[in-house]
């Protein structure tokens, strides 16, 4: 008989779910179990969580959503931690998320990975964190998802006094010249970012 680590296999998901969160419907269909077990293994993770003090993470539900969370004790080293100018820069992957709602906003996630071609969940929230993006307002239609936007502090960054100020793109987009003005792009703001 196989025995399943169900606590392991539910940290993970949670863990990949990120700010998401998991609904225990959705829980239980990827466990293939029902929902009463999936909400007895959720409780049982969390009450692990709580009784070991050497943990730094605990389950939270948020909105009808489980998710992991940090513990509170330990909110001055995760201040820190932001604050720290060690994280300062952006990745390639916020930057790319960055330049792509700068031209194209109010703009949604997903429209955002269809052109990037990967998940922004991370990047966004690195985005939103340094307050360089923020929610404009909600897409019409079936789920009303998030449209994103610059802030003042984009605008601030780039000397620019309004969006209207970003370099035009070319009618025709050429690929290599594409990567050649996203390159500069980059560059500028990296040294905004660290003058």
């Amino acid at each position: 008989m196989e025995i399943i680590n169900w606590h392991s296999i539910l940290e993970s998901l949670l863990f990949a779910a990120g700010d998401e969160g998991l609904t225990l419907k959705h829980v239980a269909e990827v466990l293939e179990v029902d929902e009463l077990r999936a909400g007895e293994i959720l409780e049982e993770l969390k009450q692990v969580y709580e009784e070991d003090g050497e943990r730094g993470i605990m389950i939270v539900q948020l909105a009808g959503t489980y998710q992991l969370a940090t513990k509170k004790e330990n909110a001055d080293y995760l201040k820190r931690l932001v604050d720290s100018p060690n994280t300062s820069t952006l990745s390639q992957a916020a930057l790319e998320t960055l330049a792509i709602i700068a031209y194209k906003q109010p703009i949604t996630r997903t429209e955002i990975e269809e052109i990037r071609g990967v998940k922004t969940e991370r990047p966004l929230h690195t985005l939103m964190t340094k307050a360089l993006i923020k929610e404009v307002g909600r897409a019409e239609g079936t789920g009303r998802a998030y449209l994103y936007g610059t802030t003042k502090e984009f605008l601030d960054y780039f000397g620019l006094k309004n969006i209207d100020e970003l370099p035009k793109l070319p009618d025709r987009v050429e690929e290599e010249f594409v990567q050649e003005e996203a390159d500069l792009f980059f560059e500028k703001f990296q040294q905004n970012l660290n003058p």
